[in-house]
């Protein structure tokens, strides 16, 4: 079986075979976006204006109007409905994690599917979901703890250093923050698969953490211009719900206008397929990555014996048709 090398790879043809089984299954990704990606979208927009308006109230009759809708008691006029937005915050955080959680189960378990030609259903993408939700939770939160004691132990290490040996300055407090965000950037590239093969290979805890890193060696490029793109991308869509946030809407009653609704409709869209394209992306990043180890031929040969398979590897332009012959 010819398998890639990764200097032939790039990621536009990552981006074109998402985009080719995405476009085959039109309807079922469709139906996935509504279910799982847009409230999660929809949620990543709304949130900063939404905060906005709990901590800086705009008039008294819109006041009264969020009181009741979130159920508060009567307050001063010239307080802000919340207090505290800690409950407000882990609330939201819970919804992202698990709309999060249920639109990277669902799309990976279609894409790989549709990878090989198999037919994708509705029900069992929703079935396998819930199936890995537990493993794929577990997962997400080690990855967050180790990211967390990475910091923790990095700013340690700093302030260890700049108390003791009175290095203490601004270029040096730069170049650690530069060096921590190039060891998390660097885990991150690592572990891109990691959720990928929870869903596939049905791991999980440390194992997909570690497969996920033994898998990309040879891709970590290909790895990197994956996240850059999308997290550029993604960054700008947060950054401009943000900078909306921070109109003064609660004066011009801005929030209530068609142009911000459009422009809240417009980018909750935007971010939806954006992330629609990252799940998938990094799934066939995983069905590539493992063509390039000689792991897939085996796949293909129990999948796929006595038939002619072609996959798009290279450039896409000419795949390779393979003969697959079990006697």
């Amino acid at each position: 079986m010819a398998t890639p090398s990764s200097p032939n790879l790039s990621l536009f043809s990552i981006l074109s075979e998402s985009k080719r089984i995405l476009n085959a299954h039109s309807r079922h990704f469709l139906a996935l976006c509504v279910l799982f990606l847009l409230p999660l979208s929809f949620s990543l927009v709304v949130y900063p204006t939404l905060l906005n308006l709990i901590t800086h109230p705009p008039p008294d009759n819109t006041k009264v109007l969020l009181r009741s809708f979130l159920s508060f008691h009567h307050q001063e006029e010239d307080q802000p409905i919340f207090s505290d937005t800690q409950f407000l915050s882990i609330l939201y955080s819970l919804f992202v994690l698990a709309f999060s959680i249920l639109a990277i189960g669902s799309i990976t378990f279609s894409v790989f599917h549709g990878f090989y030609g198999r037919p994708v259903k509705l029900i069992s993408a929703i079935k396998s979901v819930f199936l890995s939700f537990l493993p794929l939770f577990v997962t997400v939160v080690i990855t967050q703890v180790v990211f967390s004691m990475t910091v923790v132990a990095f700013g340690g290490f700093l302030l260890l250093v700049t108390k003791n040996f009175e290095l203490y300055s601004n270029y040096f407090v730069i170049f650690g923050g530069v060096l921590l965000v190039l060891a998390l950037v660097y885990l991150q590239v690592n572990w891109s698969l990691a959720c990928v093969v929870v869903v596939v290979e049905s791991s999980w805890g440390f194992e997909p953490l570690r497969r996920s890193a033994s898998l990309m060696r040879g891709m970590r490029k290909l790895g990197l211009s994956l996240f850059l793109f999308f997290g550029v991308f993604g960054g700008i869509l947060v950054w401009t719900c943000g900078a909306v946030s921070q109109l003064d809407i609660g004066d011009s009653e801005g929030w209530k206008s068609w142009g911000f609704v459009v422009q809240i409709v417009v980018t909750s869209t935007l971010l939806m397929l954006l992330l629609l394209y990252s799940a998938a992306a990094n799934t066939v990043l995983y069905m590539y990555c493992k063509a390039l180890h000689g792991e897939l031929a085996v796949e293909i040969a129990e999948e796929f014996a006595r038939e002619y398979v072609s996959l798009p590897f290279d450039d896409g332009k000419v795949p390779h048709v393979i003969s697959v012959v079990v006697g």
